[in-house]
């Protein structure tokens, strides 16, 4: 306990798991849900739930969940012998880190919530003082789940994996999640007591509430929601974890005061920023790092990842926004604009089939559909700049590195590929020739020619 009363707590999150179903070489946990790895979902929420300690419990190999998941200090679990085998693989970290409470999640189950923690916490720092306290939850298919059996008191008095239940037990429709806090100064020696004499010859953490009532101690159950607890260890369960939490974000961003014309159709990131009377039409992709501001259209079928919207955009439809796109007031981007790396400026528009990137484009300017910035040369990649209020002509290529001054305008069907002085016109195109008839004669020789090729045939 802190000098100031409050309780403390260190969480252990268990990911040494190699997820063979999910037919991969990544680790289970780096595998992404809206955009971002299971196991960060599960340290933020830990995070959330103002949690003192994290330790990560990794197998060995998995550098780069070591990686992933810094700065959290990281334990090996050199071999798989069950659930109690694992916490124990952090066995250093727990003593390195006395709390009050042990608190037990899964680097695997991303769904969970703040709140369902804080209910479990609350629970253990409760009067009654229970030694253990599990997180429970009542599925539509509790076949496959142990049971949680309670006593005549509504306390803990048993789990019970499904194989060994009786038909009674199975009856039960309360079952375990396998997240627990248990009280952090009996944890270890509670751990170590745990056997392995069962069928597979693993070290169960579900013991640990036999044990723990033994020495005396009571166990308490506090029930989440299933969505909240399931454990993802296949590709169809990575799409069942992603629906559950694309409609988290969609209502969120809905009760915010965006409105998402077709809801189903649209998939945010799980740091997708969306302000006030935002409009989004159906089919709209956001990737991590967006942030739209108020009053802003998102036409149908747009992506954007790692964009800044200005106030009052109009996007779309049919437009791409890719990292590095500063969209100011005001700013236009129409069907099949890409923008790259690029800042536009204030009531810029870019309406048509055009592509702007690794540029500064300043306020007012017009850009003309078919416009592409020559951006790369094969080796690197240079900037094209864009003073404001400049116009740039249709089917115009600017070759940077390049600037057109303020005012300007550009001829359309230019390459420019030198600097344009402020106020001026450039036009590279040839001058137009014309020779009076010249396309009567060729008509009419062209009918003549197929005519007679039709008479000799």
């Amino acid at each position: 306990m802190q000098a100031d009363g409050k309780s403390t707590t260190t969480a252990v999150v268990l990911a040494a798991g190699l997820g063979t179903r999910m037919k991969s070489d990544l680790a289970k946990v780096l595998h992404k849900v809206a955009g971002r790895p299971m196991i960060g979902h599960v340290l933020a929420t830990l995070d959330t739930a103002a949690v003192d300690q994290v330790g990560v419990v990794v197998g060995e190999g998995m550098d780069a969940l070591a990686a992933a998941v810094q700065p959290h200090p990281t334990a090996i679990q050199t071999k798989r012998l069950g659930t109690a085998h694992a916490v124990l693989a952090a066995r250093d970290f727990i003593r390195a880190h006395p709390a009050d409470d042990l608190l037990v999640v899964f680097g695997d189950t991303p769904l969970i919530t703040p709140e369902t923690l804080a209910a479990m916490l609350a629970a253990r720092r409760s009067p009654a003082r229970p030694g253990v306290v599990v997180l429970g939850f009542e599925p539509a298919n509790p076949a496959p789940y142990g049971r949680l059996i309670l006593d005549g008191d509504g306390a803990l008095a048993s789990i019970v994996e499904a194989k060994d239940a009786t038909p009674e037990q199975l009856a039960v429709t309360l079952c375990n999640s396998g997240v627990m806090v248990i009280d952090g100064a009996r944890a270890l020696d509670w751990l170590d007591r745990i056997g392995n004499d069962n069928a597979k010859g693993e070290y169960y953490l579900t013991d640990i509430v036999a044990i723990a009532r033994a020495d005396g101690a009571t166990a308490a159950v506090v029930i989440g929601d299933a969505d909240e607890v399931l454990g993802v260890n296949s590709r169809i369960e990575l799409a069942e974890a992603e629906a559950i939490t694309q409609r988290r974000l969609r209502a969120h961003a809905m009760e915010g005061g965006a409105t998402l014309i077709d809801p189903d159709t649209v998939y945010l990131s799980w740091d997708t920023q969306l302000g006030r009377d935002v409009v989004v039409g159906p089919n709209v992709v956001f990737g991590p790092d967006v942030r739209i501001a108020d009053n802003v259209e998102i036409r149908a079928f747009c992506h954007i990842e790692g964009a800044t919207v200005g106030p009052g955009a109009v996007i779309g439809p049919f437009a791409r926004l890719r990292p590095g796109a500063d969209l100011a007031e005001g700013v236009h981007i129409g069907n099949f604009v890409e923008i790259k790396a690029a800042t536009l400026g204030a009531g810029s528009k870019a309406n048509h089939l055009s592509y702007v990137g690794d540029s500064i484009v300043g306020a007012g300017v017009n850009i003309g559909a078919g416009t592409i910035t020559c951006n790369y040369d094969g080796h690197v990649k240079s900037r094209t700049v864009i003073g404001d209020g400049a116009f740039i002509g249709s089917n115009t290529a600017l070759v940077a590195p390049v600037t057109v001054g303020a005012g300007a305008i550009v001829g359309a069907g230019s390459a420019i590929s030198k600097n344009v002085a402020a106020g001026a016109l450039a036009v590279t195109r040839a001058e137009q020739k014309e020779v009076k008839g010249w396309a009567d004669s060729f008509n009419a020789k062209r009918r003549k020619d197929k005519q007679d090729r039709k008479k000799e045939g």
